[in-house]
């Protein structure tokens, strides 16, 4: 069994390593002077987050660079995070049905995609009567100023970086992610009386980088023991499923530039292994669709979630 687990952990950290550098490399590709102004990566200041809580995990270690924001596509960005927060979006207590998502935005681990990702997936949730949960986890570090920060995108991916030794597996790679985490869990678990939550019906979605955060939290995250878990296009390497595996629903774009193009066999891993597991694969839609309003039926995903979550008795109170 340890040998099993050995292998699932180098196969996720080679979905890890490889989806990083593919996201990034795609960041510095879309942030190049030939792209429309409108998407450019522009600093912006820090929007208020009144409600946010932090985690209590710690500054991250080593961390010399603060927490700085963009805009980019007409949506929000965060960048350098070194204190991990979760901000509450909570239904009317009339409509809780008592389920609730921890929700985990994605950006290749050097930035999160705040709005597009996890505010507006987190109200949309809220609507419905599910309380939502955006876990702002910790980051990469990356250079403050902006410049700097495609420079050193652009370099990582020139050939010439000295590139540093891989990690064994995806339990030490993210570490600190999957720390903050379990800590969204154990705090969600502590205020569900107050929140309107069951303990025993929490889930997790992540989007690309937050995906493979899901994913490894799933895995490794101990005491998180996600309810049910979505991964909106991150990478389907196969892994060994646990035998208390959750439902897992999948999203993904034939088009995506990244892993649209690498198999199914995280699908095959579920099913294999006797879990639910639900697949959508949009012909188009490209990679970091998320909440925007696009002409491609990929746009669609989020209400096929509701009606995957509502299958699963998760848009209705327990009993």
């Amino acid at each position: 069994m340890l040998a099993k687990f050995d292998e699932m952990a180098i196969r996720l950290a080679r979905s890890v390593i490889a989806g990083l550098a593919a996201m990034v490399a795609l960041t510095c590709a879309i942030a190049s002077p030939a792209s429309a102004q409108a998407d450019k990566m522009t600093p912006i200041a820090t929007p208020a987050q009144p409600t946010a809580i932090a985690l209590g995990t710690g500054p991250l270690p080593g961390a010399t660079v603060g927490e700085s924001w963009h805009s980019q596509y007409g949506s929000v960005f965060a960048r350098n995070v070194t204190v991990a927060t979760l901000t509450p979006f909570l239904p009317d207590p009339a409509k809780a049905t008592g389920a609730a998502v921890i929700v985990t935005p994605g950006g290749g681990f050097r930035t999160l995609s705040m709005e597009n990702e996890g505010w507006q997936v987190a109200q949309a949730l809220a609507d419905r009567g599910v309380a939502a949960f955006v876990l702002k986890y910790r980051l990469v570090q990356t250079p403050a100023d902006m410049a700097g920060f495609e420079a050193s995108m652009r370099e990582m991916f020139s050939g010439t970086a000295a590139r540093p030794p891989a990690p064994q597996d995806s339990a030490v790679a993210l570490a600190p992610q999957i720390a903050d985490a379990r800590a969204a869990f154990a705090l969600v678990r502590t205020r569900a009386k107050e929140w309107h939550v069951d303990p025993d019906r929490i889930g997790m979605i992540g989007f690309s980088a937050g995906a493979m955060l899901t994913m490894a939290t799933t895995l490794y995250g101990d005491d998180a023991k996600p309810a049910f878990i979505a991964d909106i296009y991150g990478p389907l390497a196969p892994v060994t499923v646990p035998a208390d595996a959750p439902p897992l629903f999948i999203a993904l774009a034939a088009d995506d530039p990244l892993f649209g193009n690498s198999g199914y066999g995280l699908i095959d891993s579920w099913r294999a292994a006797k879990h639910p597991v639900e697949f959508h694969l949009y012909e188009q839609g490209g990679h970091g669709f998320g909440m925007y309003k696009k002409e491609t039926t990929s746009t669609g995903w989020f209400d096929a979630y509701v009606r995957w979550l509502g299958m699963h008795g998760y848009l209705k109170p327990k009993g």
